[in-house]
């Protein structure tokens, strides 16, 4: 007995609740729901139908027309400057303009304006160090002398014409507003010097560029009543610009995409009414993650429940916008739940019968909801609702045999704009690890349902939704009685039967896919019944720990099908071992010149011989679809040949594989994705169809410094010493035990490979000086890092502690980590922090095993990531 309400619209949420339900079950809201004023054709440019059709079908790419078109009704449902705020940080307008441009420009083109805030730090810092101005920072703030602001003026002025010129060209009309728009005084004048704090906002010229059909670009500089310049932080200018505006959305642009968990997972919602209090007592909620989702927390207890803030990259700001699984981490205020398992909980019962009666239909509805409170009276039952009751749940428990039922849901408008049916989904399946529910087949938000389900069945106009079944013979159970007696088989009283129409049992049922959004965490997918598993915005610490079916493998069973080229080395030895161990890879080829013939050691899955390939057998093998995954762990400047062929094979094939190249080839790059995982985006990694492995030094280096990159205050100096494993099988002075023995060889004094590496991905300049040293495995790394700011060994730490929260393969330690700690493991360990005297240089020490992390085990994280398994499947965390 599932009910909903036929509103057409959630106000600055999503993930899930964008198109509402009509009429779902017993009940059916019919709320009197009064039209917003629309708004004003002179509060933006009228936008060419013609052109609008083609943008909403352009943007349906990222979601269902549907979810495009009710957004697009949602965001002009209020006036113009009142869509969103969106804060555009300095790195973003340098790494990420066209990228962004792009993204304002469909906003442009459907009528949508935003008003755009940008900040210009990484420029700033860049400048004051040309300058030969040191920059100094007090409790995180810039202090911010005569010479800082005129060098900040300045730049701001550029960087905000940059970005209208940017905007022109894509056919934007832009208004730089580059002053006196934000009225402030000083925060402390003696302590901080020309900083503000934010007074008032000047909407009047926001209002006035818009109505004239520009898109206003605003920077964060401030002036006092007397005319004084005064630098304010980017995001406070953006928090005080929403509290002045109260739009529907907020947005921060940010080059990670959003916030990530535990597990390093990105968080797809969080509902700070319910969530708020649990998340600040996690351990890994700390530091910069902390304060963010407190500030957020503080912006929105200022602003209607209808805003919420988005924290997403420049290149999925459509998606995030326009479709119910959004693309970063979305942050609402919610409403708190309360709950009740008998009806003497509910304070008024008139007020509940009220609550049942709006979303029935028919002139018997009060009837109907007294038989149906009479059954509540009777049988277990649990509901889940909010104050005011915009939103309800009942759910019937499991019991004789049968899954739970969400019997009852009923949202009002408000109950939908304020986010409640989120937070009650997300309560319902913490609290009912299997549920199952029927709605109708028309219903309009049929599938902000399949959003939650991980399947579904139709029959005669009704789906059966579920989640969480996992026993097959239960899941097959369950399809066969609903086919045979339709809804009815899921109500536990004759008031179901008596409400709805009984269903026809000779029809063929219809099995249906609920959309995934994730790539990186389905569940494995039943042979029988065709169902995804979705992970919407659901409670954010939840993970999934169950193995999918690769994405390029989505539709078999079988593992995802391996070839090694070049198998002899030390890493194509470790790589077999780890493969032998994974149940969702199969090794089918390995490649050596040298062994061809020879049967491979260390793989005990199949039998499988040394071959050796060439570049026109691997290109032949790609047309026909036989690999889904090409290792390459040749030299550098050997596997050209063989990348090359398999780009041919693709041109003959819709089989699209993916490479990992374990060389220095392709590192430098750029149509080639860097497989750091801890430090790129893992969505990228998933996406990804070749791979450029990084380098052992590499990966450690990266590692080691780069928490601090913002706090750089002169070039770091890595000095590494590596185990002979590091140089290869070949024999070489740099690999001979006896000329190592009671020595250390340093070599590649200047310009070592990575060095280039290191200072590529970081794009900070590093010095780097390797070394080779007696033992067979593991590397060291000793750090010296100069610092921009007076820090303390302490701040340094917790610094690392924050960004490496939830990665499984770094471990922050106090003291300096050893080589012999981390041979034969699978991470990465950080420690020393060591502070001088002057506080402005610090020394981390991070060591890594290179023949694992350094190398295979990174390569098996890269090919869980694209090829859809989980990232660690297969790898003994630490």
């Amino acid at each position: 007995m599932l009910s909903a309400c036929s509103v057409a619209f959630r106000a600055g949420a999503r993930r899930s609740v964008r198109r509402l339900p009509t009429k779902a079950r017993v009940v059916a809201v019919t709320p009197s729901v009064q039209r917003q004023k629309p708004f004003s054709s002179s509060a933006a440019r009228t936008t060419d139908l013609s052109t609008r059709a083609m943008i909403v079908q352009t943007l349906s790419s990222v979601g269902s027309k549907r979810e495009v078109q009710q957004y697009l009704s949602l965001f002009t449902s209020v006036s113009s400057q009142r869509f969103a705020v969106i804060k555009v940080g300095g790195a973003i307008l340098t790494e990420y303009l066209d990228e962004l441009c792009s993204s304002l420009a469909f906003l442009y083109t459907v009528g949508l304006y935003p008003v755009i805030v940008h900040g210009a730090g990484p420029q700033l810092n860049t400048l004051l160090e040309q300058a030969g101005i040191e920059p100094q920072f007090e409790e995180g703030i810039r202090i911010t002398d005569a010479k800082t602001l005129r060098v900040a003026r300045d730049l701001f002025l550029k960087e905000n014409l940059n970005l209208v010129n940017k905007l022109e060209e894509k056919g934007v009309h832009a208004q730089p507003l580059a002053t006196g728009m934000f009225r402030a005084d000083y925060l402390n004048k003696d302590k901080w010097g020309y900083v503000g704090k934010v007074t008032g906002v000047n909407k009047q010229a926001i209002e006035t560029a818009i109505n004239n059909g520009y898109l206003p670009i605003l920077t964060s500089m401030a002036e006092t009543d007397d005319g004084q310049i005064l630098n304010v932080n980017a995001d406070v200018a953006a928090a005080e610009l929403a509290r002045a505006l109260e739009p529907l959305k907020v947005v921060y642009l940010s080059e990670k995409g959003g916030l990530f968990d535990a597990a390093g997972q990105k968080i797809s919602a969080i509902n700070l009414d319910e969530e708020f209090d649990h998340l600040m007592s996690q351990e890994w909620v700390k530091y910069g993650t902390r304060l963010k989702i407190k500030e957020i927390k503080e912006l929105l207890d200022t602003l209607p429940r209808t805003t919420s803030v988005a924290i997403i990259h420049p290149g999925d700001l459509q998606k995030e916008l326009f479709t119910d699984s959004g693309a970063g981490t979305l942050i609402r205020r919610g409403n708190k739940l309360l709950s009740a398992t008998s009806l003497s909980d509910f304070k008024d019962l008139d007020a509940l019968k009220q609550v049942l009666v709006r979303d029935r239909e028919g002139p018997d509805a009060a009837a109907t909801v007294d038989k149906y409170l009479d059954f509540l009276k009777e049988n277990s039952f649990k509901a889940y609702y909010d104050e005011p009751m915009n939103a309800l749940a009942i759910v019937l428990p499991a019991r004789d045999g049968r899954q739970a039922t969400l019997a009852t849901l009923t949202i009002t408008k408000s109950g939908w704009l304020t986010n409640v049916a989120d937070n009650i989904f997300t309560t319902l399946q913490k609290e009912h690890p299997e549920l199952v529910w029927t709605v109708k087949e028309d219903d309009e938000n049929l599938s902000w349902f399949f959003d939650k389900a991980e399947g579904s069945i139709t029959q005669d106009g009704d789906v059966m939704f579920w989640y969480g079944i996992q026993n097959k013979p239960v899941l097959v159970q369950l399809m066969q009685d609903f086919t045979q007696h339709g809804r009815a088989m899921l109500g536990d009283s004759n008031l179901e039967s008596r409400l709805h129409r009984a269903a026809n049992n000779s029809s063929k049922p219809v099995l249906q896919q609920a959309r995934g959004y994730s790539t990186l965490a389905r569940r494995p997918v039943l042979s029988t019944p065709v169902f995804s598993q979705s992970k919407g915005r659901g409670y954010v610490t939840q993970t999934n720990p169950n193995p999918p079916y690769g994405k390029k493998n989505a539709s078999k069973s079988q593992p995802a099908r391996v070839a090694l080229i070049g198998a002899r080395g030390y890493t194509g030895q470790e790589l077999i071992r780890l493969l032998d161990l994974h149940p969702n890879l199969e090794l089918v080829h390995v490649s050596s010149r040298e062994l061809a013939g020879k049967k491979l050691e260390g793989y005990n899955k199949a039998d499988v011989t040394y071959e050796n390939l060439s570049p026109d057998d691997v290109r032949d093998m790609e047309k026909r679809g036989e690999i889904d995954c090409w290792v390459m762990a040749l030299p550098n400047g050997v596997c050209k040949p063989f990348v090359d062929a398999v780009y041919e094979g693709r041109k003959s094939s819709s089989h699209k594989s993916v490479i990992v190249d374990l060389s220095a080839d392709y590192r430098f790059d750029n149509s080639w994705t860097y497989g750091l995982p801890e430090l790129v985006p893992r969505a990228n990694l998933a996406q990804a169809t070749q791979i450029a492995n990084p380098g052992c030094y590499a990966t450690a280096a990266q590692l080691g410094i780069s928490p601090l990159v913002e706090h750089l205050g002169g070039m770091p100096h890595v000095f590494g010493v590596s185990g002979y494993s590091g140089a290869g099988t070949k024999p070489s002075p740099k690999n001979d035990v006896g000329f190592l023995t009671d020595n250390i060889i340093p070599y590649s004094l200047t310009g070592h490979i990575h060095e280039r590496e290191v200072s590529s991905q970081l794009g900070a300049n590093i010095a780097f000086v390797p070394h080779v040293a007696v033992w067979f495995r593991g590397i060291h790394h000793t750090i010296s890092i100069p610092l921009n700011k007076t820090m303390t060994s302490r701040d340094v730490r917790q610094i690392y502690q924050d960004r490496y929260a939830g990665e499984k393969l770094v471990k922050v330690v106090g003291e300096a980590p050893l080589v012999k700690n981390i041979s034969g493991k699978h991470g990465v360990e950080i420690g020393g922090f060591e502070v001088d005297k002057t506080g402005k240089r610090v020394v981390v020490c991070a060591t890594i095993d290179n023949l694992l992390k350094g190398a295979a085990t990174q390569c098996l994280q890269n090919m869980n990531l694209a090829l859809g398994y989980a990232e660690y499947e297969g790898i003994p965390v630490m």
